[in-house]
Formats: C-alpha cells, structure tokens, sequence
C-alpha cells in the first residue's frame, strides 16, 4: 500500500477520477495508505470533497484522522443536512471541536448553529448520536433545549394536575412543548428518546436544567469549558491574543537579545490541515526564506511558533474559525508583518535574516511590523 504523499499533479488527476468514474477513483485509492488518504482528502478543493469521500473504500478509517477543524470545514461544504453519514463515521472529539468551531460567534453562542449540528447529529444512527450528545456540554444541550422547548415537570404528589395544553412526554414527568409555532421538534425528539432510552440520568439532568437553570449562568459555563479546548487547540482568548498588536517605542522595535534564543516550541496536534510552511529559498516572503536557511530541528520549531502566531491572530482579528479561509488569511497576514520585522532588525543591526530568527521571536517580529504600518495591521 503506497505511503508517500501524492504531488499536486496526481491528486489533481485522482480527483477528477472520483468525478468521472468512481469505481476505478476507488481501486487507485485503495492502493493508498490511509494516512495518504487523509492527505488527499485535506489537499482537495472543498468543493470536491464529497465526490472523494464517495471513494474511499474505508471511510471509518480515514474521517476519525481528519484534523478537527477539516472536519467542520467539510461538513459545511457538504451541508449539515446531507451530512449525517459523515458525522455517523466522526468522532466525539471531533464533533466537539467542531461545534465549537462553529456554533460560536466570538462569545456568543449561536443557536441557529448548534440546532443544525444537532439535526445533523439525529440523522445518524443512535449509538453515534449518543457518543456526541455524551461529549457534548450538558450546558450546551441545556442551552439549545431552553430555546426550543417549553417544560413542565410533574408536581410530586398532585393529583390533580393536568398537563399544559398541546405537551407531549416520553416518561410522564416531563411535558414539553415546542416554543415555535414552525418548530416540529423532530430532531430533539430523536435527542431526547435517545437519552431517555439509553442515559436516563442524563436525560433527566437536561430536562430539569430547562425548567430551572438560569440562561446566564450556563452560558457563562458553556463558553469556560468552550475556551479551554480552544486553548488546547492553539487558539488562546481573545484578551490574550490581543497584546500582538500591541505598541513597541521606535527603541523597543530595534531591541535585541544579547544571545540567541532556544527553539524549544513543542509540536501539537493541529486542528487544521498544515503539512507544511513554504519555507523554500524561494517562497514569496522573506520569513519563508528565512527559515528555509535554518537546520531542521529549528525549522520544525518555527513551523509550530508560527502556527501559533497565526491562531492567535486568527483570535485577535474575530477571523470566524469556522470559514476553511480564515486560516489562510492568519497565515498570509502573519507572514507578511514577520518579514517587514525581519527586514526591520537585520537592517538596524547589520544580521542574516537567520541570525535574526535565532535572536527574535515570531511573534516579537510580527509585532514589530505591525508598529511600522499600524493602519495595515489593524484588525
């Protein structure tokens, strides 16, 4: 089974194979590793995506290895909608990274979001909806329940009772109702039968968290817990990212380390597709070439300190996290501040752009070329 990455010629040809006719696309892709698939399907167009995914002849190995925000990324591609099959194959971490992802606007959650995930989430089989729901925040299933739903709960002991008009219930304790007059409620009953049939107690925490906990106080949960996977990913706060715009006196922008700095940034899972950096001596900016004169061990080191810079960029410019270009986007707006730092300092001190990098960080760098074009940079 063939383990090297394809070049971009054979990817091209393959994909318009799975186009033309599927089942010879598939013969040649199962000649691949799935490693190697993973790499085709994260090159592809996101256009193309689905046509490749049509081909994979063990799509339950290859989908659980997309990085978390490719999996988001093709799933908008496709459509919420028409993507049960493709959620049904994702893993919980996955799913839970990419609501994250996209059901959030900055700080607010966007609910409109989140119900499509859940809908998406209630076409697929029952064990994988109840992987996610188990994955998922209960804050945040309580959240999209108190926006669609009405509860009442059963009083102890009253036997005179009578359930609120047009409410249905799965247990006879609870009765909800649809607060939308358009809302059938289809999805969430899916959700819910779920759990009430397999995880009682967790269908019990969430009802009782619709009639009695306060909206604020779960957001505020809901976006904690949203937060710290964030960071685990790469994208710190927004109040922490925003010191890479900070101002730097014309003395500061020229200040250097007496010594060279350690490359010690460790590497981390990336939840997009990066395989690399164009850092060949003749990439377009001056960072790229930059490091393409540095020894490995240092470029692999950069490779990750500048994933980073560009993440916490991404953060501190509200790029949506979300949209498969805001990656992109980060990446060229770093690389383009970094090179003018560079610029900047080895031509104050007479350096290599490589001698700069050992001495200067990237993102000290991108904050220096942001200083000398402030307007440019702004967010």
């Amino acid at each position: 089974m063939a383990s090297t990455p394809l070049g971009p010629d054979e990817s091209r040809r393959l994909l318009e194979l799975a186009r033309s006719d599927r089942d010879a696309a598939a013969r040649e892709v199962a000649s691949l590793s799935h490693a190697v698939q993973v790499a085709l399907v994260c090159d592809a167009p996101l256009a193309q995506r689905a046509a490749l995914l049509g081909v994979l002849p063990e799509p339950e190995a290859v989908i659980p290895q997309l990085p978390e925000a490719e999996l988001c990324f093709t799933v908008n591609a496709i459509g919420l909608a028409d993507s049960g099959w493709l959620l049904e194959l994702a893993t919980p971490e996955q799913v839970v990274a990419a609501v994250d992802l996209d059901a959030w606007k900055g700080y607010e959650l966007d609910l409109s979001a989140l119900s499509d995930w859940v809908g998406a989430l209630a076409d697929a089989s029952q064990p994988a909806l109840l992987r996610s729901a188990r994955a998922l925040d209960p804050e945040l299933l309580v959240l999209l329940l108190k926006s669609r739903l009405f509860v009442e709960q059963k009083p102890a002991g009253d036997e005179d009772w009578q359930p609120p008009e047009a409410t249905q219930t799965l247990e006879g304790q609870f009765y909800f109702r649809a607060l939308g007059d358009k809302d059938d409620l289809a999805d969430i009953v899916v959700l819910l039968r779920a759990l009430f049939e397999e995880e009682y107690w967790t269908y019990f925490r969430l009802m009782q968290g619709v009639v009695w906990e306060l909206e604020s106080d779960t957001t505020e949960w809901a976006l904690r817990w949203r937060s710290g996977r964030l960071e685990d990913l790469g994208f710190p706060p927004w109040d922490e990212a925003m010191p890479i715009y900070r101002f730097l006196s014309p003395e500061e922008r020229v200040a250097l380390p007496e010594k060279d700095r350690e490359f010690a940034v460790e590497g981390w899972a990336l939840p997009v597709w990066l395989p690399q950096l164009p850092d060949a001596p003749d990439a377009r900016r001056r960072v790229f070439r930059a490091i393409a004169e540095l020894d490995p061990e240092e470029r692999r080191s950069c490779f990750y300190e500048f994933v980073a810079v560009a993440n916490k960029l991404a953060v501190a410019d509200r790029l949506p996290l979300s949209d498969a270009e805001s990656t992109p986007q980060a990446i060229e707006k770093a690389a383009r501040f970094m090179s003018d730092g560079i610029e900047h300092v080895a031509r104050e001190h007479a350096l290599s752009d490589p001698a700069v990098l050992r001495r200067v960080s990237l993102e000290r760098l991108f904050t220096i070329g942001a200083n000398l074009d402030p307007l440019a940079a702004r967010p």
